[in-house]
């Protein structure tokens, strides 16, 4: 892009465009405008560059504007441009759900797309309660979250989900048949945990001691849980919590659900979190990294036998649920590309190599001004900071700004600053972002 173009983009009109998840009126005033972006780095506004230490929203795994993805999104565009997948198909949807099966854990062969996870947490939740009904246990209609997940935005996310900002103005429109388990973070033994803490792995019991014990196990119909509540702070399970949600799950019937939105594509070490804990949920949720965010694309993958009980129900219409773009046919050209990418490149086994040198950064700032938690699993981590008194998320807000400033992007979630870098992180970059990170706290009132 010549500085044209940027002096261009720099006298954009602001006004119109109302922005999601963001302080309209204080970003209008200092804009952060990024006019192009390759493998690591954004190219802002100003032309500088800028450190990607979030994947942008744990989205770009693969990197930016990777030759593969971007060819294969203009060929397809110039081939077939859109077909629907109501009773119409395209070979790149089909091709995709095959290499999506090859890496899901074993016995998971069946994929429904979506466009987002917002969408794939809703498909999710009416694929349990229809399977359940098929089954002749129509009873079976609540479910279970957990505190301080984040499960998208649509209602059914949203209900499921326990950030509070995100629920307290539309508390009369969420599902009533919802209960929430608590979250795993704040138990001090487990403060400045490398990887997976030691203690906690008992508060999974309350879903049997505390709610299938108050509705029964056979009003439920799902417990949905991210690995690791990433947009809620990166609060990683403790050892044998999600195994024994599994146990439990199994016990008494219930679907176990991994929204696996961020911690999929390699974000762990594995294609999937299922597969870095050893543990075999009924449905599993995707998108961000499934293209590398170049196009929106989502999707439910389900046990063979879930799909197998819709699908012998006889003639017609198994599933009266879809979107218009599910299978979008530029999305699956992105998604086959992003693969082939992730394969060659080896990134899965990269993030699993890069691991240990991620995780001694995020634990570098331990002991630095107002840090009271260092926390990471795979390529994800956080700092916690004390909150300023009756300023609650302002302190890493102004952290979030300081650092890019000075070139880094990292995310605020509340008083914490999350770290997600594409997986083609090298350790200069990781030196960079955490450095930044230090600087700017060392400075921080």
């Amino acid at each position: 892009m010549n500085q044209r173009d940027l002096s261009a983009s720099q006298a954009l009109n602001l006004e119109h465009y109302w922005m999601p998840f963001t302080d309209n009126r204080r970003f209008k005033a200092k804009p952060k405008m990024v006019v192009a972006a390759k493998d690591m780095h954004f190219t802002t506004a100003e032309g500088r560059q800028v450190l990607d230490g979030l994947a942008t929203l744990w989205c770009v795994n693969a990197g930016h504007a990777r030759p593969r993805i971007v060819e294969a999104i203009r060929k397809q565009a110039g081939e077939l441009d859109f077909a629907a997948s109501f009773s119409l198909g395209h070979p790149l949807a089909f091709r995709l759900a095959e290499r999506i099966a090859a890496l899901a854990p074993k016995g998971m062969g069946h994929v429904f797309y979506t466009n987002s996870g917002s969408e794939a947490i809703d498909t999710a939740l009416k694929i349990a309660i229809a399977w359940h009904r098929l089954r002749g246990e129509g009873t079976r209609t609540r479910f279970v979250g957990r505190e301080r997940s984040y499960h998208g935005v649509n209602i059914a996310g949203m209900s499921i989900g326990g950030v509070t900002a995100n629920r307290k103005a539309y508390s009369g429109a969420l599902l009533p048949g919802v209960d929430h388990l608590r979250h795993t973070h704040g138990l001090s033994q487990n403060y400045f945990s490398k990887g997976q803490p030691e203690h906690g792995v008992e508060l999974a019991d309350e879903l049997e001691e505390r709610i299938i014990a108050r509705h029964d196990a056979s009003n439920i119909a799902a417990v949905i849980v991210d690995p690791v509540s990433a947009s809620g702070g990166v609060l990683v399970p403790p050892k044998g919590y999600l195994e024994r949600l599994r146990e439990i799950c199994t016990r008494h019937g219930i679907l176990l659900v991994f929204d696996e939105v961020i911690t999929g594509w390699g974000r762990l070490g594995a294609p999937f979190a299922a597969q870095r804990f050893g543990i075999e949920p009924d449905l599993i949720t995707f998108a961000k990294g499934i293209t590398s965010g170049a196009v929106p694309l989502g999707g439910v993958i389900a046990k063979d036998s879930i799909y197998e009980t819709f699908t012998k129900q006889g003639a017609g219409i198994e599933f009266f649920h879809g979107y218009t773009y599910s299978g979008h046919p530029l999305a699956c050209a992105a998604g086959i590309a992003t693969l082939d990418t992730y394969e060659e490149e080896k990134l899965f086994a990269r993030g699993k190599a890069m691991e240990g040198y991620f995780q001694e950064g995020v634990h570098s700032l331990k002991g630095l001004p107002n840090v009271t938690d260092c926390r990471n699993l795979g390529m994800i981590g956080a700092v916690e900071l004390a909150s300023r008194p009756g300023a609650y998320g302002a302190r890493a807000y102004d952290a979030f700004e300081k650092c890019w400033d000075k070139g880094v992007f990292v995310r605020p979630v509340g008083d914490s600053l999350a770290f997600c870098p594409p997986l083609i992180a090298e350790k200069k970059h990781l030196d960079q972002m955490f450095g930044t990170v230090a600087e700017v706290l060392k400075t921080l009132p």
